[in-house]
């Protein structure tokens, strides 16, 4: 008689399945590099990112399916400690958030990690807190690229999944993420590593972030646990 797999057991045999998927992946598009074929290679690099997102989103469900009471609290702390989201305000009075990551393609990544790993910062941060609120603002998303990349390896702003992270910002420090009353504003910069950088600004202020953000630190801007 066939015994019956365990939800456990089923997610191990998905994620050995995607970590042979991610695996061969990774061989073609090193065989690709190493055969001077570097326009495939790049672009069969963003193929390699979208199997290795669907394999951490897999693996990271795992620990709730051992029936450990602490696997959720555990888990949302290994993230934290693996993908350290920094959550402040500048000196200027702006709210900023620095995820280092650049995020997903619309329809080629899961923005599922997104969630996962700001939500817990933010509610951190925010804990005990009182509110702050920007009722007409400007919510400006940067892109940061490491620089050793090349510039054909950046991604149209029109193109990124860009949503979850607005709707988690939205709330806890504004009061209406509405056309009227939050503009929206993309750009992409170069730095030291990928990272994706997220402020709030008051919108007779955006000027003045738009001249800051030209003398910005090569590493980000500094962020303050405390509105100044």
């Amino acid at each position: 008689m066939e015994t019956k797999q365990s939800t456990f057991e089923r997610g191990l045999d998905k994620a050995a399945q995607r970590l042979g998927r991610t695996k061969l992946v990774l061989e073609n598009t090193k065989r690709l590099t190493e055969a001077g074929m570097i326009e495939d290679a790049y672009t069969l690099a963003f193929t390699l990112a979208h199997e290795a997102e669907q394999l951490t989103l897999l693996t990271r469900v795992l620990p709730a399916y051992t029936g450990n009471p602490q696997a959720a609290t555990i888990s949302e702390q290994v993230m934290m400690d693996t993908v350290p989201v920094k959550v402040g305000f500048t000196k200027q009075g702006w709210f900023g958030v620095s995820i280092p990551a650049l995020l997903p393609k619309k329809s080629k990544g899961s923005p599922d990690y997104i969630r996962s790993i700001l939500y817990p910062a933010m509610r951190r941060f925010f804990y005990g807190k009182e509110p702050v609120s920007y009722p007409d603002c400007v919510l400006i998303f940067r892109h940061v690229y490491d620089r050793t990349r090349t510039e054909r390896m950046y991604r149209d702003h029109d193109n990124i999944e860009l949503n979850m992270v607005a709707d988690i910002i939205a709330l806890y420090v504004m009061k209406d993420d509405a056309a009227l009353r939050c503009a929206h504003y993309y750009c992409s910069a170069a730095g030291s590593s990928d990272r994706t950088e997220a402020y709030v600004v008051h919108q007779s202020e955006f000027t003045d972030w738009l001249a800051a953000k030209k003398s910005f630190p090569d590493e980000g801007v500094e962020l303050l646990e405390n509105y100044p």
